[in-house]
């Protein structure tokens, strides 16, 4: 006679403690999808500033802190002409690198598109720097899963120039 009100208080007691990781999860996922609408706007108003600047050559550092071999952290310098990448040196020899490393990251927009990358995979954390004049990504920084060691990249942008 007991034992169908000790399963059933059992069953109760089971759902009951599962209760608060569902509703943390329905409170990741809202946070998760505001985020990403706001990341986007804000990249779509960057990208903008950055295309009506018109920019084709330039030159910046910068830097891949990520979880890899040191040839593919940089600091190096990327220069661009007429949209194209023309050298990529390292800051502490002036010799050039291994380009290979640097595909993702060899122009200012091959960077606008890692940043929607990040956005269409839904990353767990992406953190952001942006020129407020010109629209350039400063800093990037993407954490694509919390439960995932090592997988994040943190990349600086740094000492950006118009050249002639």
């Amino acid at each position: 006679m007991h034992l169908p009100i000790i399963i059933s208080a059992a069953i109760l007691l089971s759902l009951g403690l599962n209760l608060p990781v569902m509703s943390e999860t329905t409170v990741e996922i809202s946070q998760l999808t505001t985020n990403n609408n706001l990341n986007l706007r804000r990249l779509r108003f960057n990208r903008r500033l950055w295309n009506q600047a018109n920019i084709s050559n330039y030159r910046y550092t910068f830097s891949n802190s990520c979880f890899c071999i040191p040839d593919a952290r940089g600091p190096v310098v990327i220069e661009v002409r007429n949209g194209q990448t023309t050298s990529i040196t390292s800051v502490a020899t002036g010799q050039p690198v291994n380009q290979q490393f640097f595909q993702k990251y060899k122009t200012i927009p091959k960077l606008f598109n890692v940043i929607q990358d990040a956005i269409n995979r839904n990353a767990f954390s992406l953190d952001i720097g942006y020129d407020h004049k010109l629209g350039y990504p400063t800093r990037i920084n993407i954490d694509y899963n919390s439960q995932i060691a090592d997988e994040e990249i943190f990349l600086t942008i740094e000492n950006f120039e118009k050249i002639k």
